[in-house]
C-alpha cells in the first residue's frame, strides 16, 4: 500500500470541522500500528445554532469549505480518505449522499468511507432492523438521518435530537447525559442505538452501552474508523473498542 516509514499499512487522511475536538483523538485510539491519520480542517465557524435555519448555515459553510481541506490532505498522498463529519453525507437520503460521496473520491483520487455509510455497514453487521437514534443536531438534520436510515432500510422507531447550541457544543455533551438520553431509547422492540454527529464523545460510553443494554450501540467515530479499515484490507482484530473490531 504505502511506503511510508509510519504509515507502511495506511496513510489515511481524515477531514473534520475546524470545530470538532473529538474526531481526531477519537480515531487516534483506534490506530493499528503502521497505520496513520492525517487530519484537514474544514474551515467552520462556531456559529450559534438555535434552529433549522442556522444548521442549514452550517451546512452551507461546511460544503465551502471541505474542498479546500481535502486538497491539502492530498498533498500527503493518502491511501484513503475518512469523512470525520455526519450531517452533510445523511443529507437528502442515500442516493444523493452516495453521489456526494463518489464526486469526493473521485476528486481526492482514492476511496471514501463516511459516517452514514459506515453506521449502514455496521447495522448490517448486527442483523439490526429496527433501531434508535441519538443525535446532535436541529430537527431539519434529524430528519435527513432518518431519510437516510430509513433508505437504508431500517424501522427508525425512536429519535432524540439533543439540538445543541453551537459546533463546540457538541462536544460539551457529558457522558451522564448521554447515558441518560441511551438509556430512554432503549425498549425490548429496538435492535440496535446509533449515535450520529462525530463532535459527541460517545466511544466508552458506546462500549459501556452495549454492555449494558445487550444490544449494540453504535457510535459513529468507531463504525466510520472500523469501515475505512476493513475497505483498505486491515482485518486487525482488537479487544477493548468495541464488538466491531474485535469480531467483524
Amino acid at each position: 500500500m504505502s511506503s511510508d516509514a509510519l504509515g507502511w499499512r495506511c496513510k489515511f487522511a481524515v477531514v473534520a470541522p475546524s470545530t470538532n475536538t473529538i474526531v481526531q483523538p477519537d480515531m487516534d485510539g483506534l490506530r493499528p500500528n503502521g497505520v496513520t491519520n492525517h487530519f484537514g480542517r474544514i474551515y467552520v465557524p462556531n456559529m450559534p445554532i438555535h434552529g433549522d435555519d442556522d444548521f442549514l448555515a452550517l451546512i452551507k459553510s461546511i460544503e465551502g469549505t471541505l474542498y479546500e481541506a481535502v486538497d491539502r490532505c492530498k498533498t500527503a498522498v493518502p491511501d484513503y480518505l475518512i469523512m470525520g463529519m455526519s450531517a452533510l453525507m445523511f443529507w437528502d437520503g442515500r442516493e444523493a449522499s452516495e453521489r456526494r460521496m463518489q464526486a469526493l473520491s473521485e476528486y481526492v483520487g482514492v476511496p471514501v468511507s463516511a459516517g452514514s455509510f459506515a453506521c449502514e455497514a455496521a447495522l448490517n453487521v448486527y442483523g439490526a432492523k429496527r433501531i434508535a437514534v441519538l443525535s446532535p443536531y436541529q430537527p431539519i438534520s434529524d430528519k435527513n438521518v432518518t431519510r437516510f436510515f430509513q433508505d437504508c432500510g431500517f424501522d427508525v422507531a425512536k429519535f432524540e435530537g439533543l439540538k445543541c447550541k453551537s459546533p463546540v457544543a457538541i462536544a460539551e455533551v457529558q457522558p451522564d447525559e448521554l447515558r441518560r438520553h441511551l438509556l430512554e431509547l432503549d425498549d425490548d422492540s429496538i435492535d440496535a442505538i446509533v449515535q450520529v454527529g462525530t463532535n459527541l464523545s460517545m466511544l466508552a460510553l458506546a462500549i459501556e452501552m452495549q454492555d449494558t443494554l445487550g444490544k449494540p450501540v453504535v457510535a459513529i467515530n468507531a463504525a466510520t474508523y472500523w469501515h475505512a479499515l476493513r475497505a483498505v484490507g486491515i482485518e486487525d482484530r482488537f479487544p477493548g473498542h468495541g464488538a466491531l473490531f474485535a469480531n467483524h
